[in-house]
């Protein structure tokens, strides 16, 4: 039987993204609303309790308000946005994250997707904060750089229509970006890294990377351990996995277009220091490549369906 889903927001960057992904799937009936009709409050309530499964691809004040519009009992969420992936009674929708988190998906009501920076932070941190080699309050750093579709319609139109002709760019100089509580909360920190987003002249892709200086670390470990930590952590899975010994150059294209995400463990033997980096896309394993893994696990179907190898 069919399963029946609707994009609240499918007019987005990654409501389209979504929207063309399930198209033609035959074991999901996608439902989206007419230009005329996506902004009528009654004709969303009605599609978001119709729905099996909604997918809210909405800013954070919107998504929580087609939140409150869901009476249905029956309806399940997956919340693209940053409005609840640190609230009470929502499900981190990252399977890779930790042992059981993909089943802890398959069972909840409400899924919060991960954010593509977090995405990166996390998948290089977790493991090594639940091994006990970098302490929970250890001062952390994170540098990452994104294609500017993560900034969505208005970024794209910037980059693309000739609004800039930057190459390259940092922002968030505040150091008070919205992803930080979703970074220490799930990566299990006492403390948020030092964030430094920037976004570079390509349409899509990512590239994030925390330094560590080992030996400064309790217990000195290895750039060995750090890697054989990492690669026990995604052993089984099919989307992360961790490229061994380093490397002389890593391109930020290099998942582009696709829901892979690439970690390597980059040091200096002698030195002690390492570069923990990660690759993926912002719109594939960082957007809606994730959205569509958590889609499958809720409906109980093939996780990996629709997804680019």
């Amino acid at each position: 039987m069919s399963v029946t889903i609707f994009i609240d927001g499918a007019v987005g960057t990654t409501g389209i993204d979504i929207r063309d992904r399930l198209a033609g799937r035959s074991d999901l009936t996608v439902v989206t609303l007419d230009d005329d009709r996506r902004k009528d409050t009654a004709a969303r309530a009605e599609a978001l309790n119709d729905a099996d499964i909604a997918i809210l691809c909405l800013p954070d004040d919107a998504a929580r308000e087609a939140v409150a519009l869901v009476e249905r009992g029956t309806t399940r969420i997956i919340d693209a946005s940053s409005a609840h992936r640190v609230a009470p009674g929502w499900t981190y929708g990252f399977p890779e994250l930790r042992a059981g988190q993909a089943q802890a998906i398959a069972d909840a009501r409400f899924v919060s997707n991960p954010g593509c920076y977090p995405t990166a932070f996390l998948a290089l941190v977790a493991p090594l904060v639940r091994a006990g080699l970098v302490p929970a309050d250890w001062p952390l750093t994170y540098n990452a750089t994104s294609g500017y579709s993560g900034g969505g319609k208005a970024m794209i139109a910037e980059f693309e229509g000739g609004g800039t002709d930057t190459a390259f760019r940092i922002y968030a100089l505040s150091l008070a970006h919205k992803h930080l509580p979703e970074m220490r909360a799930h990566a299990g920190l006492a403390h948020p890294p030092i964030f430094a987003p920037a976004v570079a002249r390509l349409n899509r892709g990512m590239l994030g990377e925390v330094p560590l200086p080992l030996k400064q670390l309790p217990g000195s470990p290895s750039i060995a351990q750090v890697e054989d930590v990492l690669t026990a952590a995604y052993a089984d899975s099919a989307l992360v996995s961790v490229a061994s010994g380093g490397a002389a150059a890593v391109e930020i294209e290099e998942n582009a277009g696709t829901d892979r995400m690439t970690l390597r463990v980059c040091g200096n033997a002698d030195s002690g220091h390492v570069r923990l980096v990660a690759t993926l896309d912002n719109l594939g394993k960082g957007a809606g490549g994730a959205a569509v893994q958590n889609l499958n696990i809720l409906a109980g179907l093939d996780p990996l369906a629709g997804l680019i190898l």
